[in-house]
């Protein structure tokens, strides 16, 4: 299901109500893994019906996704500082520290879920995935607009392998969580070299 379709389903609930039915998911997640959780846990912890979530949404893996989708502090289509590391360094200044960790123990989870689900992997990645894709594209278009990036450059399409396989990494390679000083550092000393900004 496109963003838009899901969108246009959920026309009966308020913004309020919307939500505090996302936050419940993300804390459910938190609490119990996404195996665990149920559409029933879900109704039973917002006060909701299941008809209605499965009025709005197709079902758990489409909730999750638009979950976790609203659940981000800020997506890259709000930043344009005028500058690629900028715009880099400004994503990394969304995310608060405390929230990074949890954030991090959640996606763990949901990923080896995802390679397990193939309904969850689908909804993953049409409904949170594939918009960011769109605008990692749209930031390196700016980048190239503004003459910084070569229209041509081999790096430009891997930006986004290169900040998430970075974060995926570090703890495997160092045993420790990415924290903000880190991804800063990483984009200095990896990203624009390799991106080899003008």
């Amino acid at each position: 299901m496109t963003p838009e379709a899901a969108a246009a389903r959920r026309t009966r609930l308020t913004p309020e109500r919307e939500r505090e039915l996302y936050q419940a998911v993300i804390e459910l997640l938190r609490e119990v893994g996404y195996e665990a959780l149920t559409m029933d846990a879900v109704a039973a912890r917002t006060r909701a019906s299941k008809a209605t979530l499965y009025r709005q949404w197709k079902g758990k893996p489409e909730l999750v996704a638009t979950a976790l989708r609203h659940h981000k502090p800020g997506s890259l289509a709000d930043i344009d500082t005028g500058s690629l590391p900028g715009d880099l360094h400004e994503l990394v200044r969304f995310h608060d520290e405390s929230e990074v960790k949890r954030d991090q123990e959640l996606m763990r989870g949901l990923a080896h879920a995802a390679f397990r689900n193939e309904d969850l992997f689908r909804a993953l990645r049409e409904l949170l995935i594939e918009p960011e894709l769109v605008n990692f594209r749209d930031l390196v278009q700016r980048a190239v607009d503004r003459g910084e990036l070569a229209a041509d450059s081999p790096a430009g399409e891997f930006l986004p392998h290169m900040l998430f396989g970075a974060a995926l990494a570090r703890p495997i390679i160092e045993g420790v969580d990415p924290d903000p000083e880190y991804s800063h550092r990483f984009i200095d000393a990896v990203v624009v070299p390799a991106l080899r900004l003008s």
